[in-house]
């Protein structure tokens, strides 16, 4: 389950935060870069990564296809050549209900 995200409105994340979020290491980020065409960060001088919000969105999918759906790397990069679209829908339903979920179970706490 991914950590909720920040609302703080940065422009880029690093790695390390991008790993925390997702709750994985550096290198399986890393990793990723090398395997999906769609993630590109930014690097600046010393080379570290920059990621943006689009960048994440694109993590996301990749998490929700591997991690939580199980797809093999070779699975899930065709699945977003056949319809990254299709996969995105599937992940902003699954965060919303995920939200509401955790929303439902507070206020049970609260009763």
């Amino acid at each position: 389950m991914l950590q909720r995200e920040k609302k703080i409105g940065k422009l880029y994340y690093s790695i390390g935060e991008v790993a925390s979020l997702f709750e994985v290491n550096p290198s399986l980020i890393r990793y990723w870069e090398k395997e999906f065409d769609i993630l590109k960060p930014q690097k600046n001088k010393k080379g570290n990564r920059l990621f943006t919000s689009q960048d994440l969105d694109n993590l996301r999918i990749i998490y929700h296809l591997v991690k939580e759906r199980g797809y093999t790397l070779q699975g899930a990069k065709d699945k977003l050549k056949e319809n990254k679209q299709d996969v995105l829908n599937q992940v902003v339903v699954i965060d919303s209900l995920n939200r509401l979920k955790g929303f439902l179970l507070d206020l049970k706490d609260a009763l």
